[in-house]
């Protein structure tokens, strides 16, 4: 019995990781728009990012936080990648893998960065981190175009949830 079971737990253990991998979804900009304009009572807290930029990694530990402590509420973490769509597999996908990321994560595929910045949001100048957090049917949306800590992240989440 023994010897049927020890193979059995190792073949689990070697898929676990491959189980557990998180999934990139690449999207384009009418996506991610779709996501941003639905007329639900969930809020939702949109990070944008890049693997490049050292203030958008230091900040990520907080969203994966925010989502854990949220995961029963109408609270949803979306973190948006903007990485080249060429940078998925070397870059992107490793780092996701590696972080233990269990938020969504999508990479925006678009090329011209006026048009999607605006289609995002017109206040937004295009630096990153950038986080909106929004509640729709509360007609809720604040924006945020720095890194932020968890008491931050937090505050906005309740804020969009208020009655």
């Amino acid at each position: 019995m023994i010897k049927l079971v020890r193979p059995l737990v190792l073949l689990l253990l070697a898929a676990a990781p491959a189980a557990r991998a998180q999934q990139v979804r690449v999207v384009k900009l009418p996506a991610l728009q779709q996501l941003l304009q639905r007329p639900t009572d969930t809020t939702y807290v949109v990070n944008f990012w890049a693997t490049w930029c050292k203030p958008c990694i230091e900040e990520l530990p907080h969203f994966e936080q925010l989502r854990a402590k949220y995961a029963r509420q109408k609270v949803q973490v979306l973190l948006v990648s903007l990485d080249f769509p060429s940078k998925l597999d070397a870059k992107v996908r490793p780092f996701v893998q590696k972080q233990g990321l269990k938020s969504r994560v999508w990479l925006l595929n678009e090329a011209d960065q006026n048009a999607y910045i605006d289609g995002i949001d017109r206040q937004w100048s295009g630096a990153l981190p950038f986080t909106l957090v929004l509640n729709n049917a509360r007609q809720r949306r604040q924006r945020f175009e720095q890194p932020l800590t968890l008491a931050e992240l937090e505050k906005a989440v309740l804020a969009a949830q208020a009655p």
